[in-house]
């Protein structure tokens, strides 16, 4: 039988103790809160997206809306939906981050991470990287799936592979504009001397995200249960412990890419995806929903993207509208 906590993540306490109709209220508090900018952006601050947002922040409803304003700021001035594979290309030449061709047993979508593979120097286009395939990732989903799986192979990483800084902003990327959507983080085999790199690491992430994060080895029955438990052994590869032999193709999955990109872009002119204007006054609203005197920042581990954002205080962009998808959070 499957264990539920490789499904999915736990509802916390404060989460147990609320009804649906508690939970609904909290939703349109955040939505309220939040002003006429939600009916510009109905994918954003949908039910389920600000659900994700009041899970991470134990649904506390300041908290969330505060998040959700740092994220749409973050979104706006970064353009994750922007990132086309022409962009990003050179960053994937090694598969160092890559989609899997397959889901978990439970339809989640497997994004693989392969830190031994880095082959550039520039955080900043490592991160954009990054970014481009969360954001593909979110695409991909089932219907009825919102979170995704973190699957790291370690071989050939050392100390020297992964920056600290590269990891902090990584972390705070994911924990903080992309909220509820890790499902699990499978550590595959890490070398010894990873364990002084995963206490340094591991004081910056957050208890809940903490608790999603498990180590798998090769030599273990327990791990090989979780394997077992969560992927199909015939399509996961075989460095994972799967009967997948077939090597990344770089020219086979940058096809693949190229034409999730023109689906994403296609989509993006229809009514559900495509962000309304945003006016230099309704960017004057979100900015005095940031600066109130209850406003609580969430400064720890704040990414250098995230820090382009706040100190660009959001001035007229593109004279005064924005036009794209943001909605992916």
């Amino acid at each position: 039988m499957a264990t539920p906590a490789l499904k999915r993540s736990h509802e916390s306490a404060s989460e147990k103790c609320l009804s649906p109709e508690e939970k609904q209220a909290k939703i349109n508090e955040v939505r309220k809160m939040m002003g006429s900018i939600t009916d510009k952006l109905p994918d954003l601050f949908s039910d389920a997206s600000i659900t994700r947002y009041l899970r991470s922040r134990n649904w506390n409803t300041k908290k969330a809306g505060q998040m959700l304003i740092q994220t749409l700021k973050w979104r706006l001035e970064y353009r994750p939906d922007k990132i086309r594979w022409e962009e990003i290309a050179q960053e994937a030449e090694t598969g160092k981050i890559y989609p899997a061709n397959y889901f978990d047993k439970y339809g989640r979508v497997v994004l693989v991470l392969r830190p031994g593979f880095q082959n550039t120097k520039a955080i900043s286009g490592q991160i954009r990287y990054l970014v481009y395939c969360m954001e593909n990732a979110i695409k991909n989903l089932k219907s009825d799936q919102e979170q995704i799986v973190l699957l790291v192979d370690f071989n050939g990483w050392n100390s020297s592979s992964t920056s600290m800084k590269a990891t902090r902003e990584t972390v705070y990327i994911v924990q903080n504009h992309y909220p509820e959507r890790l499902g699990l983080g499978i550590l595959y085999n890490p070398p010894k001397i990873f364990e002084s790199f995963w206490k340094l690491v591991k004081s910056f992430i957050e208890p809940k995200t903490f608790k999603k994060v498990k180590f798998v080895y090769p030599n273990n029955p327990q791990s090989q249960k979780i394997m077992e438990e969560l992927f199909d052994k015939e399509k996961l590869e075989s460095v994972f412990g799967g009967r997948n032999s077939t090597a990344f193709d770089y020219e086979t999955y940058a096809q693949r890419m190229k034409e999730d990109d023109k689906k994403i872009s296609n989509s993006c002119s229809s009514p559900s995806f495509k962000l309304s204007i945003i006016a230099d006054s309704q960017q004057s609203e979100l900015l005095a929903l940031d600066q109130g005197p209850d406003c609580e920042h969430f400064d720890e581990g704040e990414s250098s993207s995230s820090k382009e954002t706040s100190s660009s205080n959001l001035g007229p962009l593109d004279n005064g509208t924005v036009n794209g998808n943001i909605a992916s959070a």
